[in-house]
């Protein structure tokens, strides 16, 4: 079940409680009349099965509620409430399966804020990399992977390309771009000061190191295990599996691929820093499209869900119209999460 907690402009109430009101797949409706103090207004508190969750908060958004007021989605862990089942039946579907809209965009564009904590993990992340390149240690190119951050700007790019999203998809290019860039440079400065300071294995080469010689080396698998790293990628942001999400941090070679290429680059070694640059655009190239071919589908499913609901007697109870929303537009069905019309 999700919970919604709804700040309505008071002539907007009844129409938002005779939706869901009549949504058999509300329950535990509340009701508290001039509770709010800014915004002004009433409150309204309800529980939704999730897999009707992003349809109602469609719903509320045509009466234009967030305008004057707010909509916030928080998910709950456990209920005890014959009342509640019975709205869980009423939806169809799986709540595992479902997918909450709102919450995915939330979280990235939450994960494409460029700012000093995301840069640092960038940097750190490929230091750690590149130590592990240096020692051959396969540990540390592990947890290098499971440090970087730079899945959240993918699959907030991905997120951007389905939703037809030009702003959060020019934030996330930013991100994921400048954020390697820095990486690479600085893994290049700390590669040479390791140097200067004769801290570099003696014979160091790529081919005495067998445990990490993959990630200058992309192949056929490189590509496979990048793309289907991404379909489960999205498949954990979109059901907030995070222990699927780690298990796919380290699938990929993207941070130490990112970090080979500034240890080849210090050490003159053009061979081995060509490579990994393949190897990071490789692995970029086939989250990428894992990501997207993924939302893709699991949007025209929730797109599906939507227009059926544009039929449903609790959109004329609330005084929408039936069989297409009032946002329709030729990217409503992307952009804002509503169905076109029918």
């Amino acid at each position: 079940m999700v919970h919604l907690r709804i700040v309505v402009p008071s002539h907007q109430s009844g129409h938002a409680l005779d939706l869901l009101q009549n949504t058999p797949s509300v329950s535990n409706l509340i009701f508290l009349e001039r509770a709010a103090l800014r915004p002004e207004g009433d409150v309204i508190l309800c529980d939704v099965a999730r897999e009707d969750a992003s349809v109602i908060v469609s719903d509320l958004r045509e009466l234009e509620i967030e305008r004057e007021g707010s909509i916030a989605i928080e998910n709950i862990d456990s209920m005890i409430s014959a009342t509640a089942a019975l709205a869980e039946k009423a939806a169809k579907g799986l709540p595992t399966d479902a997918v909450v809209w709102e919450e995915v965009e939330q979280r990235t564009s939450e994960n494409v804020e460029l700012s000093a904590s995301f840069l640092a993990f960038m940097v750190l992340a490929m230091a750690i990399a590149a130590i592990g390149i240096l020692t051959d240690q396969l540990i540390l190119i592990i947890g290098a992977m499971v440090v970087g951050p730079e899945f959240g700007p993918i699959a907030a790019l991905s997120v951007a390309a389905v939703q037809r999203r030009p702003e959060l998809a020019r934030r996330s290019f930013a991100a994921l771009g400048i954020g390697l860039a820095v990486g690479i440079a600085s893994t290049l400065v700390f590669t040479l000061a390791l140097e200067g300071a004769d801290m570099i294995p003696s014979g160091f080469s790529q081919e005495n190191h067998p445990f990490t010689e993959f990630i200058s080396d992309p192949d056929a698998f490189s590509f496979l295990v990048a793309f289907v790293a991404g379909m489960v990628g999205v498949l954990s942001l979109t059901n907030a599996k995070s222990g699927a999400l780690v298990g796919v941090l380290i699938s990929v070679t993207t941070i130490p691929a990112a970090a080979n290429i500034a240890v080849g680059a210090a050490l003159g070694d053009w061979t081995q820093a060509l490579g990994a640059a393949g190897q990071l655009a490789l692995n970029l190239v086939a989250i990428l499209l894992a990501c997207m071919g993924t939302l893709l589908v699991q949007r025209r499913l929730y797109v599906r869900r939507r227009v059926s609901h544009l039929r449903a007697g609790a959109r004329e109870a609330a005084g929408l119209p039936l069989g297409r929303s009032r946002r329709s537009g030729p990217d409503a069905g992307d952009e804002s999460g509503e169905g076109r019309d029918v």
